[in-house]
């Protein structure tokens, strides 16, 4: 008998770096990611298969990311990237050999271990997917081995948008870029930074647009559902740490848990809150599991080489005094961390199943990118999780899709507006540093509303490439990542210039189509630099006249 359902949700997304620097802000980041996330992702999800297990995880791709992991550009970059990497690690090899007379055994033995590592990525991605990291994870949600998600196509930050045309534009871009990547219609959907807006005036929530959309279902934060007093934000990598804690109001406990999936009121979709404890098994950064000293460093490389030879020692000690990183190790602590994340998923569910007399839900996202890349052994500590769960417990690991189909919603609720940003509200993308960006968004947003109504009908081929151009170069600019890295401070500068160099495209192709002076060489310019969603068109940025009916099936 099942005591529940697990849905394990991975959110991936990048900003858009293609042709935008390379390192510390740009392209290497995008290859990082393929090499120790999605690469290593694909081969766990591919193996399991070959064992006779369908991973059945959730796994969203935005559809920026989605649009840069299909780019010629940037695939010929990677394979520059493997073999720059695997080049430098077989020098560290002599460097490090009995022959030279910087011969040290540990960093010998690390050194083989990243010439082993980086040959087999780049085997797989040649030879095990092609050259083609979208077409295998269609693949694998062909066979039903798991479900992929969309979202917002530059993940903007929708409750901030002005412009119903623009959260219109955003999420239908999103769509039709997943149908001609995945030959399907979505059913799931990830809200950028779990940002909601409910109706406000006579402006719907944002459940509007994804059922008017064909969208099922997509996800928010425990607290959203329980209410009760927002939580500091506990993430343990990247720039999570530098997110400054402003409590948002108290809001009276709703009498609710994650345990379950709801309507909401208004329109038939779904939500499901993330399950606190098992979030925070992981995400902590006092208490989950990256945080064992025996993982490796992210952040201090060789300084010859750029590989990562240490180990996280500890969460108080000092970059220089790193010790030495022990694969076999880490592997080692790795299992038995699957082991107890696995007891602790049977347990909750089993208690939950005693206390209502049903069997319930714990749904877990999390950022694809911390398995692999943040936490080096993090993809292997998936595919352990699943396979335990499949061997060893009463559990149903299930995609959303599946767990809706057997468990829909009994209740219908209405949420407040949020994120996961600390404290729950939007500081983190509207603060003293990033409100300057805001009425340039927004005045970009009424801008091309008024283009595209204005061009309606009109044939010019010149003029429809401009105006495809300047919907790129506005999606672009509202992507939430540029007043995010202003805000943590992670990357301010490039933050702020690659925002501008968007905005200052975009002003200068709708100058171009207003005073009908379209320059076809500055054109191919901003066409060459951006150049995702071949579909968009102006009409993407209009609302069509005739609009789905909200239900009152689920009231």
């Amino acid at each position: 008998m099942s005591v529940g359902s697990f849905v394990f949700m991975l959110h991936s997304h990048l900003p858009y770096y293609r042709k935008a620097g390379m390192w510390p802000f740009g392209e290497e980041s995008v290859y990082e990611c393929m090499a120790e996330t999605y690469i290593p992702l694909l081969n766990a999800i591919g193996d399991l298969w070959d064992e006779g297990i369908a991973a059945k995880l959730t796994i969203g791709i935005t559809p920026i990311l989605a649009e840069q992991l299909c780019d010629p550009h940037l695939n010929a970059g990677f394979d520059k990237f493997l073999q720059d990497r695997l080049t430098a690690a077989q020098k560290d090899e002599k460097r490090f050999s009995a022959r030279s007379e910087t011969h040290n055994p540990d960093y010998l033995h690390l050194a083989r271990f990243y010439v082993n590592w980086f040959s087999q990525v780049r085997r797989d991605y040649h030879e095990r997917w092609n050259r083609d990291l979208i077409g295998a994870f269609k693949k694998y949600q062909d066979l039903g081995a798991i479900e992929i998600t969309t979202s917002a196509a530059t993940h903007g930050f929708s409750p901030l948008l002005k412009t119903d045309s623009s959260l219109y534009a955003q999420y239908k871009t999103g769509v039709d870029s997943y149908k001609r990547m995945f030959g399907k219609q979505p059913k799931g959907f990830w809200l950028p930074e779990c940002a909601y807006r409910p109706a406000q005036g006579d402006r719907p929530g944002l459940e509007k647009w994804l059922y008017e959309l064909g969208l099922e279902y997509f996800f928010t934060e425990s607290f959203v559902i329980e209410g009760g007093q927002t939580v500091e934000m506990r993430r343990a990598f990247g720039a999570y740490g530098n997110i400054e804690y402003i409590p948002a109001k108290p809001r009276p406990a709703t009498g609710l848990d994650t345990y379950e999936a709801y309507w909401l009121k208004e329109y038939p979709v779904a939500v499901m809150g993330r399950h606190d404890k098992a979030g925070y098994q992981v995400w902590s950064a006092d208490q989950g599991y990256p945080g064992d000293g025996n993982y490796r460093e992210f952040h201090k490389k060789d300084d010859v080489s750029g590989l990562h030879f240490w180990k996280l020692t500890s969460k108080s000690t000092d970059l220089g005094a790193k010790e030495i990183y022990n694969p076999e190790q880490a592997q080692k602590r790795m299992l038995e961390n699957a082991e107890h994340y696995v007891g602790f998923l049977q347990q909750s569910l089993t208690e939950q199943l005693k206390k209502t007399g049903k069997p319930g839900l714990v749904m877990v996202s999390f950022d694809t990118e911390l398995f692999g890349h943040w936490w080096f052994e993090g993809v292997n500590w998936i595919k352990e999780v699943i396979r335990k769960l499949r061997t060893y417990t009463a559990v149903d690991m299930v995609t959303a899709s599946e767990y809706l189909t057997a468990d829909p919603p009994t209740q219908a609720i209405e949420i407040p507006e949020s994120s996961w940003g600390s404290g729950g509200h939007w500081q983190v993308w509207l603060n003293n540093d990033t409100e300057w960006m805001w009425p340039i968004i927004n005045e970009s947003e009424l801008a091309m509303q008024d283009i595209a109504q204005a061009n309606q009908g009109k044939t010019d081929p010149l003029l429809q490439r401009a105006l495809k151009q300047a919907g790129r170069e506005l999606l672009l600019l509202e992507s939430s990542d540029w007043p995010f890295l202003v805000t943590t401070g992670q990357a301010k500068d490039y933050a702020v210039e690659r925002f501008n160099d968007h905005v200052d495209r975009f002003r200068a192709l709708i100058e171009m189509i207003r005073f009908n002076r379209l320059d076809e060489g500055k054109l191919k310019e901003f066409e060459d630099l951006d150049n995702p969603f071949p579909d968009i068109t102006a009409s993407s940025f209009l609302i069509p006249s005739t609009e789905v009916k909200s239900s009152s099936a689920r009231s």
